[in-house]
C-alpha cells in the first residue's frame, strides 16, 4: 500500500496538450548506446516504462548532420532513415502508459563535426568547446544560416512526430545546446537582433518554438531545457538572468526543464553534491510562469521528492541517475516498497559509458543496458536450474550481489564472510571522505538477503580449500576480493620498484584498516581513479603534509570520465596538497623518494616521512587456486562448479564487481554456449552500392 505522504507524486499533470500519469519524469540521459546500439537503448527505456515513470526521454539526439559530437555516441535524426530506430524506442517508452520524449540537440560550439566534416555553426565565431579540445573553430551563423537552422528544427520536429514521440525537449543546458549559446553573453557576441539585450538573445528560442508549434500543432508538447546558472563568471548566463528570461517568455514552452550550469555542475557525484543540491537555484522560478517546471538533483528519497512538490519548488521530479539505479523506483513507491529501492550512490559510473564511448554500467543495477543484449530484467531473475545450493565465499559487492540474485532464482545459498561485517571493500571505502553514499551498495543487498529464508550468513568464516570440499555444496563462488599491492607494480612499474625497508610504507588497505602515517607523506598514485585523491584529502584533514605524485597529466585522471576531476584537483589544491603531475616514482629510499619525469626521465628527490602506495590490486585467489589443484576431489565432494568472481578474479571498480556477481547468478546451471557471443549486438545493414 502506498504511503499517503507520497500521493502527491502520483497526481496526473498537464504538459501542454498532454497528460502525464504522475510526476516521475526521467530527464534525458546518456547510455553509451546511441546510434550504435539502438535496440539496447530502446529496451532500457522500455523497462523504465514498465517501472512506472510518467515521462521518459531519450538522450540528446543530433537533429542535423551539420552539428555532431563524434567521438561521442548519441542518437541521430539526420534523415528519414533514422526514424525506424527512434520509432522503436518511442514504442517501448509508451508500452506502459508513459509519455515518450525526444531531446533534439544542435550542439553549435560543442560540435566539432569530425564525422561529417561539415563546418560547425554557432551564434559567434569561436573555438569548439569539447572534452577533447579539438583544434576546430565554428563559423558565425549569418541570417540565412539562422533561417536554415529554424527549418532544420522544424524538419526534426516532424520526424519526431512521425517516430511516435509525444514531447520534444529543446536542449539548451550544460553548455551543449545552441539555445544556451544564443542566451549566454559568453558565447553570443552578436550585434544584430540576435545579440546584445536579453530580449534579443532570446529571439532564436522564441522563433524555433513558434515554428515547431506551427509544424506539429497541438499533438505534441514542447519543452525547453536551460541551465539554472552557467557558473562561468560575469559573462555567463546567471541564475538572475535565467529568471528574467523565464518571466519574459513565461508561456513560451509547455514545460521548463531546469538543470545546473555545466554537465559537471549538474551531475556532480555524491562525493561533492548532496541530494537536491540545486534547490536554492530553482526555488521561486515556478512563480514566474504558469507552465510546469521539472528540476533535477539526484533525487533518491521519496520524502525529498514529495517536499519539492509540496513546497511549490517543482511540478515534476526529474531523475536521470536514480532512474538508472532503479528503473522501478516509481512503482516501488506506489506499492509501499520503499526499502526495496536501489538507491543511486552518485558514483557516476553510468556517465563513463558516454565518456568512453562504451555501453554504460551502473554500480547498483547490473542489468542496466543488458535488458536487450542479455535479456536481463532488473526485477526478475531466470528460473532456478538443476542444482539446489551454492556456497558464496566473501561478502563484498560481488559476493553480496551473487547471493542476492541466486536467492531470487530459488537456490539455497550459504554466504561465508571471513570477518564480522558484510560489504567487503564497500564497508571500508564508504568511511572515506565523501564516499558515505557508497555504503548503499551493501545496505540494499543486506536488506534483500535479510528477507530471504533460503540464505544463511556465516561470519568469522575464513574458509580453506579443505573445508569447502567437506561442506558438500554443489556450486561454489569465490568472491574473496583483492588487496592493494605494496611493491608499486602498476602502470609505471611492471615489476616491483626498489623500496628501502627503512621508509614507512602504507597501502590504501592499511589506511582503511586504521593505520596512519605522520609528518610529510608522499602519495604515489599510479591507479588514477578516486583512491589517491581521497586519501590525500583524508591525510590532510588529519594533519599530515601531503605531496601527491602521479605520472598522469591530471590528478585522479580517470575521474574525467565521472565528471569530477576538476573538482578533485581544486579541492586538493585548496587544502594545501602539493600536486606533482607528469612524474613517476623511480624508487623509494630512506627519507625520500626519487621521482622521474615521464617524458625526459630526469630525476628529482622529494623528502618525506612516509609513502602511501596507490598502485594496483592483486586478486585474493589463494583458496580458488588451492581448489583448482584438487579438482580431482570435486566430484567426491559433490561439487559441480567452482567459479572465481569479482575483484578476486580481476580487480576493477565496484560496478565491475556487482556485474560479475550478477552474471554468475544468472548463468549458473545454464547451457554451455561454447564460442558463441554471450550477448546480442546490432549489426549495421550494408547499403546497396
Amino acid at each position: 500500500m502506498r504511503d499517503p505522504r507520497y500521493d502527491i507524486l502520483f497526481e496526473p499533470m498537464q504538459i501542454g496538450p498532454l497528460t502525464a500519469k504522475n510526476r516521475f519524469y526521467q530527464v534525458p540521459h546518456c547510455n553509451g548506446g546511441g546510434y550504435r546500439d539502438p535496440s539496447a537503448a530502446a529496451a532500457m527505456r522500455g523497462i523504465k516504462s514498465e517501472g512506472g515513470w510518467g515521462v521518459i526521454f531519450t538522450e540528446q539526439c543530433e537533429m542535423h548532420h551539420t552539428s555532431e559530437i563524434t567521438p561521442f555516441i548519441e542518437l541521430r535524426l539526420w534523415e528519414d532513415k533514422d526514424i525506424p530506430q527512434l520509432a522503436k524506442m518511442a514504442g517501448k517508452m509508451k508500452e506502459h502508459g508513459a509519455l515518450a520524449g525526444i531531446q533534439l540537440a544542435y550542439s553549435g560550439i560543442n560540435g566539432p563535426n569530425l564525422y561529417t566534416k561539415e563546418v560547425p555553426l554557432a551564434p559567434s565565431a569561436l573555438p569548439i568547446r569539447t572534452f577533447t579540445n579539438d583544434p576546430v573553430q565554428a563559423r558565425a551563423l549569418d541570417k540565412q544560416d539562422i533561417r536554415d537552422l529554424r527549418r532544420w528544427f522544424v524538419n526534426a520536429a516532424k520526424r519526431s512526430q512521425m517516430a511516435g514521440f509525444d514531447l520534444i525537449c529543446l536542449y539548451g543546458a550544460h553548455g551543449f545546446g545552441i539555445f544556451q549559446h544564443f542566451l549566454s553573453r559568453a558565447t553570443n557576441h552578436r550585434s544584430d537582433e540576435y545579440g546584445g539585450s536579453l530580449e534579443n538573445r532570446s529571439r532564436f528560442a522564441r522563433e524555433v518554438i513558434e515554428d515547431m508549434r506551427e509544424a506539429v500543432g497541438e499533438t505534441m508538447a514542447l519543452t525547453l531545457r536551460v541551465s539554472l546558472d552557467e557558473t562561468i563568471g560575469e559573462l555567463g548566463f546567471s541564475n538572475a538572468e535565467v529568471r528574467d528570461f523565464i518571466e519574459m517568455n513565461r508561456d513560451l514552452p509547455d514545460l521548463w526543464d531546469l538543470a545546473q550550469g555545466t554537465w559537471e555542475d549538474c551531475s556532480g557525484p555524491s562525493r561533492f553534491k548532496e541530494e537536491a543540491a540545486q534547490e536554492s537555484l530553482v526555488r521561486g522560478i515556478k512563480e514566474l510562469s504558469d507552465k510546469p517546471v521539472v528540476g533535477v538533483g539526484r533525487f533518491t528519497s521519496p520524502d525529498v521528492m514529495a517536499k519539492m512538490i509540496r513546497t511549490g519548488t517543482l511540478d515534476f521530479i526529474g531523475c536521470a541517475r536514480p532512474s538508472i539505479a532503479d528503473p522501478f523506483l516509481p512503482k516501488k513507491v506506489e506499492e509501499g516498497r520503499i526499502e526495496d529501492i536501489r538507491e543511486c550512490i552518485g558514483c557516476n559510473i553510468c556517465i563513463t559509458g558516454d565518456m568512453t564511448m562504451s555501453i554504460s554500467r551502473c554500480t547498483q543495477n547490473p542489468t542496466f543496458m543488458e535488458e536487450w543484449r542479455k535479456g536481463w530484467h532488473p526485477e526478475r531473475m531466470n528460473a532456478k536450474g538443476k542444482s539446489s545450493n551454492v556456497l558464496v565465499v566473501g561478502s563484498g559487492p560481488a559476493g553480496l550481489e551473487a547471493a542476492r540474485a541466486l536467492a531470487e532464482r530459488g537456490y539455497d545459498v550459504a554466504l561465508a564472510e571471513a570477518g564480522t561485517e558484510l560489504g567487503g571493500r564497500v564497508a571500508r571505502e564508504c568511511k572515506l571522505p565523501g564516499l558515505s553514499a557508497w555504503g548503499r551498495v551493501a545496505d540494499y543487498r543486506k536488506y534483500q538477503l535479510s528477507q530471504k529464508t533460503n540464505v544463511e550468513t556465516y561470519f568469522d568464516s575464513p574458509l580453506s580449500a579443505a573445508e569447502i570440499l567437506e561442506f558438500g555444496f554443489e556450486n561454489v563462488a569465490i568472491a574473496t576480493g583483492a588487496t592493494w599491492r605494496r611493491d608499486g607494480v602498476s602502470r609505471q612499474h611492471v615489476v616491483a620498484m626498489p623500496i628501502d625497508a627503512a621508509m614507512p610504507l602504507f597501502t590504501p588497505d592499511d589506511i582503511m584498516g586504521g593505520q596512519r602515517p605522520s609528518g610529510h607523506v608522499v602519495i604515489f598514485d599510479d591507479d588514477h581513479y578516486y583512491m589517491g585523491g581521497v586519501l590525500a584529502e583524508l591525510l590532510i584533514k588529519e594533519g599530515c603534509k601531503v605531496t601527491l605524485i602521479t605520472p598522469s597529466a591530471f590528478v585522479s585522471d580517470w575521474t574525467n570520465n565521472t565528471l569530477e576531476q576538476s573538482t578533485i584537483h581544486r579541492r586538493l589544491a585548496e587544502m594545501g596538497v602539493d600536486i606533482v603531475l607528469n612524474r613517476g616514482v623511480a624508487k623509494v629510499a630512506a627519507g625520500h623518494v626519487v621521482s622521474n619525469c615521464v617524458y625526459t626521465d630526469t630525476t628529482r628527490s622529494y623528502d618525506c616521512d612516509a609513502v602511501v602506495m596507490v598502485a594496483s590490486r592483486q586478486g585474493n585467489d589463494t583458496v580458488f587456486e588451492a581448489l583448482k589443484a584438487r579438482q580431482a576431489d570435486w566430484a567426491d565432494a559433490g561439487i559441480k562448479t567452482i567459479k572465481l568472481i569479482g575483484d578476486a578474479n580481476a580487480p576493477g571498480p565496484i560496478a565491475w564487481a556487482t556485474y560479475a556477481g550478477h552474471r554468475f547468478a544468472r548463468e549458473l546451471d545454464g547451457e554451455d554456449i561454447g564460442d558463441a557471443l554471450p550477448f546480442r549486438r546490432e549489426i549495421t545493414e550494408l547499403a546497396l552500392d
